[in-house]
């Protein structure tokens, strides 16, 4: 009784510091959107007045237009407009877009689950794709299954997904004409919960998808690596006196206990992923937050681009200690560690 009460403590106390250390990490990202606006080279409101006063806004009017944009008044002390800035942030206020005049809660609003679509469908067949090709391969290690298997991970694991999403868009879009090759969704057809406007989004997301399978690669090769680990235990044998078949044995056995060390390289490949769908959209002219980031940074569009990198961040944050929180119940294995 006494050693489960102390084990438990021990798992709390490990659970408070890596919560503690997830807002720890999303505070310095706050601290540093602030630092960046406040601090940068250049006198960003002044930059900022002088392109208002361009189009013909008062210097003074556009003064306060971006004091209201950026929620911080340079005329501040620091102290209190940092202050200010972290009240406004926490309060779901993180600006107004310069370059688009709208809410920037609401442009990410309006973009970010288009880009959650494309790297949820791509990040689930990558990983469940590679967990397959990698259980093949350590099955039959050295014959020409692996061989094959592996030459193709390694070939198309070493490709980056922009030059693969440059291939798929000349020879399937351009040349071939099977898929869109830009957009998010179909012309012509009411948005609402049909098979047509539903299919026509999936139509449209395909390439972007197919390009992010790259990762598969690295999977695969991650996958086979575990899965001849797990090849020498001893209930392996125990299946094969009971006569099971080389591919339940492949798939029921050897994958489902070689994949739980994968568990968080899958949720720290969102970050990845993310990163990635900046070049992405832009490839493909598919709307998401990545592309609003990249012309939010060609505006200088800065209440945007720190709202935007900090959902990102804040994202990412999430699926790591997700991923810290829950691995010990995916692999009990894990639980002693902690």
């Amino acid at each position: 009784m006494i050693q489960n009460k102390h084990t438990f403590m021990l798992t709390l106390d490990w659970r408070i510091r890596r919560i503690g250390q997830a807002l720890f990490t999303v505070w310095a990202v706050l601290t540093l959107s602030f630092v960046m606006v406040r601090m940068m080279p250049g006198n960003i409101m002044g930059a900022l007045v002088t392109r208002m006063s361009r189009q013909g806004i008062n210097p003074a009017r556009a003064r306060e237009l971006i004091e209201l944009r950026l929620t911080i008044d340079p005329d501040q002390p620091i102290p209190a407009a940092y202050v200010d800035y972290l009240t406004n942030t926490l309060q779901g206020n993180l600006g107004q877009s310069i370059y688009f005049t709208r809410p920037v809660t609401e442009i990410i609003a309006e973009t970010l689950p288009w880009t959650l679509f494309v790297l949820s469908w791509a990040i689930f067949i990558s990983f469940f794709l590679g967990i397959a090709i990698g259980a093949l391969m350590a099955y039959w290690e050295g014959g020409k299954l692996d061989v094959g298997l592996t030459s193709y991970a390694v070939v198309i694991g070493s490709v980056p997904f922009y030059v693969l999403a440059l291939l798929l868009l000349i020879f399937l879009a351009y040349r071939w004409n099977l898929f869109p090759s830009n957009g998010r969704q179909p012309t012509g057809i009411d948005p609402g919960f049909t098979v047509a406007y539903v299919s026509g989004i999936v139509y449209h997301a395909a390439l972007p998808i197919l390009s992010m399978l790259v990762a598969s690669g690295m999977a695969s090769l991650g996958m086979r690596g575990n899965s001849i680990r797990v090849l020498g235990e001893d209930y392996l044998r125990v299946a094969r006196l009971r006569g099971l078949s080389d591919l339940t044995i492949s798939t029921q056995y050897v994958a489902r206990n070689a994949v739980l060390p994968m568990y968080t390289s899958l949720l720290i490949r969102i970050g990845a992923m993310f990163g990635g769908s900046v070049v992405l959209e832009q490839v493909f002219q598919y709307r998401g937050i990545g592309l609003v980031l990249l012309e939010a940074t060609h505006q200088r569009d800065y209440p945007l681009m720190m709202g935007g990198f900090m959902v990102i961040t804040v994202a990412v944050v999430i699926a790591l200690l997700v991923a810290d929180l829950t691995y010990g119940y995916v692999d009990p294995r894990a639980r002693r560690t902690q």
